[in-house]
């Protein structure tokens, strides 16, 4: 009977299907290769609207493998739209290019947002690591979105998962030794150029009207956005920063690729800010 019953279930776990996912629509938002993102449709008109920068040191990462395994379904499952970002990689492009990328992709949304079925005024923009502070540039320098023929003041929040070189000069004084030919080759040395690229730097006002800015226990993380956070803060924008468990490079993937999973901590935080700024 025993071995029965762990035949029928292990024939009932091979015929449940897996979190369903909605089908990406690939849509190009430039004329480059890497000018695409991946777009998933809500199941009603008029959505909220989820947009993910993925990681990878400026260098690497993309939109198919960056957003976690349950992040897609978990969110169009509450009825927000999902797009997930890809941008120009360093070496082949600047920093400065892939934050106005990322500024353009958001602009092709706005411009096609009946068609697409998004709410341009509810407008959330994720990232995580570098995208996190690919997210935060453009969320405080408003030059990336003005080009891009929208503006900071138009997004309805933005979420940050573990992002570090808030501040560039200060993360390449003090971030680990390990990341230094990274943050060389995406900063370079030029101290007017590091600050440019600095959000903490660049928090003056105006800025987007609100943040949650996460990070998990790594010394560096914790530090740039806590630092993030008080600049923001004192500009006048509306800012959460909470740090969760995890540590090193398994902490930093971790809450990437668990965000979705209703078991993991900060997906609910991250639940909690997303429906509170697309409800006003």
């Amino acid at each position: 009977m025993r071995k029965l019953l762990l035949l029928l279930s292990f024939f009932l776990a091979a015929a449940t299907p897996a979190l369903a996912q909605p089908a990406a629509r690939e849509i190009a938002y430039g004329s480059a290769q890497l000018q695409k993102l991946d777009f998933y449709k809500a199941n009603r008109g008029d959505a909220p609207l989820v947009v993910f920068i993925h990681g990878g040191g400026w260098k690497r990462g993309d939109k198919d493998n960056a957003t976690g395994a349950e992040k897609i379904s978990h969110f169009t499952g509450k009825g927000y739209a999902f797009a997930s970002v890809n941008y120009r990689l360093v070496p082949d492009a600047t920093v400065e290019q892939q934050a106005q990328d990322v500024a353009d992709a958001l602009g092709w949304i706005v411009g096609h947002a009946r068609e697409l079925g998004v709410d341009p005024r509810r407008i959330v923009v994720m990232g995580h690591s570098a995208g996190a502070h690919l997210a935060a540039l453009i969320a405080t320098d408003p030059g990336y979105l003005q080009k891009a023929g929208w503006g900071v003041d138009k997004l309805a929040g933005v979420v940050l998962l573990d992002g570090a070189a808030y501040d560039v000069p200060k993360q390449m004084r003090e971030g680990p030794r390990v990341m230094g030919k990274t943050y060389q080759a995406a900063f370079g040395s030029e101290p007017t150029r590091q600050r440019a690229l600095s959000p903490t730097l660049q928090a003056a006002a105006p800025n987007a009207r609100d943040f949650l800015i996460l990070h998990v226990q790594r010394d560096d993380g914790t530090r740039q956005s806590e630092a993030l956070g008080r600049a923001l803060t004192a500009a006048g924008a509306r800012v959460k920063v909470q740090g969760f468990e995890g540590r090193g490079l398994r902490g930093h993937m971790q809450i990437n690729r668990e965000l979705g999973d209703p078991g993991y901590p900060a997906t609910a935080v991250v639940d909690r800010f997303i429906d509170a700024v697309t409800a006003r």
